[in-house]
């Protein structure tokens, strides 16, 4: 079985326009919401953002095993091109609000389809490393998104930014259009996929992986939530700057990462790549330079790299063909709550307190050395 083929790389273009389209108006929003008001809620747009986004995993879970990966990816694009469309007469910071809430079912749905469709392309050994590349690009869109934010800003107007986001968007889906379906037969919309159940909800193969998501990403949603004022707070005009480190790193280490957990297995390769993400976090919280602030950047960029695909991988080889989906929904689930965790403690800690920034980066750090620790004594004898 052929490892890249056209339609893989179909699925990479997609997810790398996503991503920009998603990433590009993040730099920027705490800015907008104290344009608006809502200087006290800068944090919160990311939890409401991920709150929706962990209630439409089941949906999309569902939705991926019965009625196919594409449909579901298209509706995740489809989210960000409509909602980026409105921000530019949001009036208050409640409309805001509502806005990110309802934004959320983006990365409820795209995530989700597209590594199922990863996994029904790819043989099972190079899972890993296709679950890497994959990334990769999503990768490059991220950062790409992050690092044409503040420029757009300031050569057109914040307005301008949220239109090429909704354009940049319907590029996504447009490619997405002309894929071929990976689920065999074919399925059909069915208003049974509104009708949830708990076993669409948790996934008992996914429990292991889902628990190290949630450790992993809590970090993950204090960063995201909180870089663009650490970045002004030590001088850095460009706030996207972090970022592009971080995503720079990440990009080559998802790569070598999917790589060594197809060679020595996915939990050595998850254990070593979260004492990574340790170090990257305190060394972020102690920041007092930007040439420092960057450094810290690339190491936690290389290990939150590391994690990702193997863990990814693990899922898929944890779950039986016919629950791909829910799995995979299960663990999206996990990343959710540990983003908007992250974000919601980060936000409540913070309100606006730049002398709080630097223990609140440091302390996030204990989350990724306690997911350690449960792999470490969860660990079946035979794995």
């Amino acid at each position: 079985m052929k490892v890249y083929t056209l339609q893989f790389w179909l699925l990479c273009l997609s997810s790398f326009l996503f991503f920009t389209s998603f990433n590009m108006v993040l730099p920027e929003l705490p800015d907008f919401m104290r344009s608006i008001g809502g200087e006290k809620y800068i944090g919160l747009h990311i939890a409401f953002f991920t709150m929706t986004a962990g209630l439409s995993r089941p949906f999309s879970g569902k939705m991926t095993d019965r009625w196919g990966p594409i449909p579901v990816m298209i509706i995740g694009s489809l989210v960000t091109a409509v909602i980026a469309l409105f921000y530019p007469f949001v009036l208050n910071i409640y409309g805001f609000l509502a806005l990110r809430f309802l934004n959320g079912f983006s990365t409820g749905f795209k995530p989700t389809g597209t590594a199922a469709y990863v996994a029904d392309v790819v043989p099972a050994e190079r899972r890993g490393e296709a679950m890497g590349m994959q990334s990769f690009f999503s990768m490059i869109g991220m950062g790409t998104g992050y690092f044409i934010s503040s420029a757009i800003v300031s050569y057109w107007s914040i307005n301008t930014l949220f239109f090429m986001s909704s354009g940049v968007a319907l590029l996504s889906i447009l490619i997405l259009a002309g894929m071929k379906e990976t689920l065999e037969p074919k399925g059909t919309f069915s208003t049974d996929f509104f009708k949830i159940s708990w076993a669409d909800v948790y996934e008992p193969s996914a429990l292991r992986p889902s628990v190290v998501m949630l450790l992993n990403t809590f970090c993950f949603g204090v960063i995201v939530s909180l870089f663009p004022d650490f970045s002004v707070s030590l001088g850095i005009e460009n706030k996207g700057l972090f970022f592009v480190y971080f995503v720079i790193a990440s990009m080559a280490s998802r790569i070598i990462g999917g790589r060594l957990s197809d060679r020595y297995g996915r939990v050595p390769i998850i254990q070593f790549s979260l004492l990574i993400v340790a170090v990257g976090c305190v060394m972020t919280g102690q920041s007092t330079i930007p040439s420092f602030y960057y450094l810290s950047g690339v190491v936690y960029g290389f290990g939150y790299g590391m994690v990702s695909p193997a863990l990814f991988a693990w899922v898929v080889d944890m779950a039986n063909d016919k629950s791909r989906g829910r799995a995979l929904s299960t663990v999206f689930l996990a990343l959710e709550i540990g983003i908007g965790s992250g974000a919601l403690v980060s936000s409540l800690l913070y309100q606006g307190h730049e002398e709080r920034l630097d223990w609140i980066f440091t302390g996030s750090a204990i989350f990724t050395i306690v997911g350690f620790i449960y792999l470490l004594i969860s660990r079946p004898k035979t794995e």
